[in-house]
């Protein structure tokens, strides 16, 4: 019994002794945690106050552990380049041809075309020629499409050739693979031997696009017929098309399995847009591309253009010369001269007024400018007249894609019409001066008591170029035009530029 009591006064004392120890050693652990944490607490509160510091200072380097190379401003091989911009050298033309008209249609080729290396393509055609004929140093090379006979085609009463001109755009490929020249590809544009192309137009068109995606760019037909028989999601062959350089690769490699599903249809555009809705890429629509599915006069449709970069003209041995009184080529050439001193206002419309004498006057700059008595609403003179009659040879107003009006029937509400007949370039003030001449398309007399037109025999237009018209940060505007007092008898003088504040279309009232 007294041994059980020291035994249990020894393990009251031990547990004691043992209860002492443990809350020692738990202080001591819980001082030590919590003296680490505070040293942790202050190293990464200084790592806060030091790295700015280190960070701003211009005498040590960024301990940051991605370093960027950032040269100094103005420096040459360090500076962050802007892409080029799309340039003539970046595109690629295919001109469908034929041995049979190529000797006549070259010449409308020439009027567009850049020798010595400015542009670049290839006129494709059905089968050789005498290369002496060809005048090599003004027009682009020739090659023979390969043969496309094993190739079925059943559309009835239409031609084969449609097969070799649908895989131009093909061919043109196959042509640049691998080449040094594939780098600086950036479109593949197609057109035919009787299209005449505005080549800086064109470049203006093709910049507002992302040359490395898929697009497919064009326009559909002036007929609204041709429009419902084949497409109005269809880019027309002969008003030419853009196809993006990775679409056209693709379009290569699938494009002659793609027309042997389609032996139906007619025509070759018909071909590349099957291809197309295959690929799944639909028609970025410019206006500017013109198939000229139309016949007679195209005064009416140029004089009212659409607010749009005129781009191109097909049939032009179909249609009447664009200018009276002369040959198809010759007219064409004198068009050219508008486009070379600014391309990018050729045939843009101005409307404005003659307030002495109640006229309206509308500019269709390098190209024409009409006089009609009376005054007309600008929403009325931008709409085309009818000069022309459709495809199918219809002049019903339901035959067109567009919005026309009629030639008026009275002799008095006639515009009298001035083509151009020269224009020229005026350095010292930095501006144009272009000069357009009477042409009397229809019957002078009137009996209303207003002054006569007629008695204008030709007018003077002044205008600065404007090469950043079709800038795809600008909002698209007409310019508009001023008639300046007559300082001689028989001349009216007209200044077209760019609105002013506070500038529209309007004819004041006295």
């Amino acid at each position: 019994m007294g041994d059980d009591k020291k035994d249990q006064k020894q393990l009251s004392s031990y547990l004691k002794a043992k209860n002492i120890s443990c809350n020692s050693h738990y202080s001591f652990y819980w001082l030590m945690s919590k003296l680490i944490f505070l040293i942790l607490a202050i190293l990464f509160s200084l790592q806060f106050v030091f790295y700015p510091l280190n960070f701003i200072s211009s005498s040590s380097e960024p301990r940051s552990l991605i370093k960027f190379s950032v040269s100094p401003v103005g420096s040459g091989s360090g500076s962050v380049h802007e892409p080029e911009q799309t340039e003539l050298k970046h595109v690629v033309f295919g001109i469908a041809a034929s041995a049979k008209f190529w000797k006549h249609r070259r010449d409308y080729v020439k009027l567009w075309w850049k020798p010595n290396g400015e542009m670049n393509g290839v006129v494709w055609l059905d089968q050789h020629i005498d290369q002496n004929d060809n005048v090599s140093n003004t027009l682009p090379p020739l090659r023979i499409s390969s043969d496309t006979s094993r190739f079925k085609y059943r559309y009835p009463k239409g031609l084969r050739s449609a097969i070799r001109i649908t895989r131009i755009v093909s061919e043109t490929v196959r042509l640049l693979n691998g080449t040094e020249s594939e780098k600086n590809v950036r479109w593949i544009v197609m057109g035919d031997d009787d299209t005449v192309f505005f080549p800086e137009n064109l470049v203006k068109v093709l910049r507002k696009y992302d040359h490395n995606q898929f697009y497919y760019i064009g326009s559909s037909s002036e007929s609204h017929i041709q429009n419902l028989k084949f497409s109005y999601g269809m880019a027309y062959g002969g008003g030419g098309f853009a196809i993006s350089y990775p679409l056209a690769k693709a379009l290569e490699k699938m494009q002659d399995r793609c027309i042997q599903r389609y032996a139906e249809l007619y025509g070759s555009d018909d071909r590349i847009h099957a291809c197309m809705s295959e690929l799944g890429v639909p028609l970025t629509k410019e206006v500017g591309f013109h198939q000229i599915d139309l016949y007679g006069k195209l005064l009416g449709l140029l004089s009212a253009h659409p607010l749009a970069p005129l781009v191109s003209i097909h049939h032009l041995d179909l249609v009447d010369p664009v200018f009276p009184n002369m040959g198809r080529v010759n007219a064409m050439r004198r068009f050219m001269v508008s486009a070379k001193l600014d391309s990018a206002s050729l045939a843009q419309q101005s409307i404005c007024y003659d307030v002495d004498h109640r006229w309206t006057v509308s500019v269709s700059w390098g190209y024409t400018v009409q006089i009609t008595r009376g005054v007309l609403s600008a929403k009325e003179m931008v709409i085309p007249t009818r000069t022309f009659i459709d495809w199918y040879k219809q002049a019903d107003e339901r035959s067109y894609a567009f919005n026309t009006r009629p030639v008026a029937k009275s002799a008095c509400q006639r515009p009298r019409v001035y083509y151009l007949s020269n224009a020229l370039p005026d350095l010292a003030l930095h501006r144009t001066a272009s000069e357009y001449v009477r042409y009397d398309m229809w019957e002078p007399e009137c009996d209303w008591d207003m002054s006569d037109p007629s008695e204008i025999e030709r007018v003077i237009v002044y205008k600065k170029p404007d090469p950043d018209r079709w800038n795809k940060h600008r909002a698209p505007r007409r310019d508009c035009c001023r008639v300046l007092p007559m300082k001689k008898n028989g001349t009216m003088v007209i200044d077209v530029g760019t609105c002013k504040d506070d500038e529209f279309v309007e004819f004041p009232v006295k």
